[in-house]
């Protein structure tokens, strides 16, 4: 195994170290991302919502406590999409499954692909904030003026009453960001676009 050598002479070495430093920092801060999302999903942290299954939602008791829902939709400014819900507020019991509809539409005149994030405010409710079913973190693509509903299933941890800190709050917000993916689809060469071989002639 290669051991590093350092320069004996004091400035080298100190620029030396510095290098290391920073290049360890920024491997260090790539690597952060994928782990500060996973932390954020698994403790709810931030606003991050918790994923549950079906079976664990219909294991969950229904209370007779009613809690409001408010939805929000953001659009990022790269992205020429429509983004909106289709309900600004719901009602519903803790504990119990709800549904609700987010609409998109590419207003552009190429396929485009989104990814959406989200978060709860307020942000001590997002660990009791459970989704069944999401479009969050996924890519969705969508062809010139395609529009598409994305539904979300969701319902309330009624364990959000045993906790003094949010046992008073009366209503959730659930507010989705759509931005433009990294990875976009390859576009199709126009109609009036010459075959390179015909070109050629």
């Amino acid at each position: 195994m290669a051991v590093l050598s350092l320069p004996k002479d004091q400035n080298a070495r100190t620029g030396i170290l510095a290098l290391l430093g920073a290049a360890a920092m920024l491997a260090l801060g790539f690597a952060s991302v994928p782990l500060y999302r996973i932390f954020c999903q698994v403790t709810g942290f931030g606003g991050t919502t918790m994923k549950a299954t079906e079976a664990e939602a219909a294991q969950v008791k229904i209370t007779d406590k009613i809690i409001s829902v408010r939805f929000d939709a953001n659009v990022d400014r790269e992205l020429p999409w429509k983004f909106q819900m289709e309900q600004t507020t719901q009602d519903l019991r803790i504990g119990a499954r709800k549904m609700a509809y987010y609409s998109a539409e590419n207003l552009s005149t190429q396929a485009i692909t989104g990814i959406a994030s989200y978060n709860v405010e307020p942000e001590l409710a997002g660990k009791y904030f459970h989704k069944i079913q999401c479009f969050c973190f996924n890519n969705q693509t969508l062809q010139s003026g395609q529009s598409v509903n994305m539904p979300v299933i969701y319902y309330v941890d009624p364990a959000i009453l045993e906790d003094p800190e949010t046992k008073d709050i009366e209503q959730i917000t659930l507010s989705y960001t759509f931005h433009k993916a990294a990875e976009q689809p390859v576009q199709k060469l126009a109609a009036n676009t010459l075959d390179p071989a015909q070109a050629a002639r």
